[in-house]
């Protein structure tokens, strides 16, 4: 019965090269639930899926790596401009607290707690 629920589980499994169209353009996110750090006792012995195929034949392991090195120097540039830009808005917004000020005002006395940043 065991064997039985195994095969219908990997029957169920489906894996990919990359990213498959829906969710390429899809936000990542993480599940804290399911990191490796989380799930497994410390000692444990562990291999991630890249090196496990690669070890039965997969032949695509240095292009993805490449991809991915690729991937990260964008991930990296992306971040930078997001931080000047984040450090900019925050300058800008320093600078114009004198007037946001009336506004706040002008708001929480109307009931919106909402405030003009």
């Amino acid at each position: 019965a065991a064997l039985r629920v195994v095969r219908l589980a990997i029957g169920r499994l489906s894996t990919f090269e990359g990213i498959p169209h829906p969710y390429d353009k899809m936000k990542r996110k993480v599940v804290p639930a399911a990191l490796r750090v989380v799930r497994l006792k410390p000692g444990r012995k562990y291999t991630k899926m890249g090196d496990l195929a690669n070890n039965v034949g997969w032949k695509h392991k240095e292009l993805v790596d490449q991809l991915e090195d690729k991937r990260r120097a964008k991930a990296e540039t992306f971040y930078a401009k997001k931080k000047a830009a984040a450090a900019l808005r925050a300058k800008a917004e320093e600078a114009a607290a004198g007037d946001l000020a009336k506004v706040n005002e002008v708001l929480a006395a109307s009931g919106d707690l909402a405030k003009v940043n």
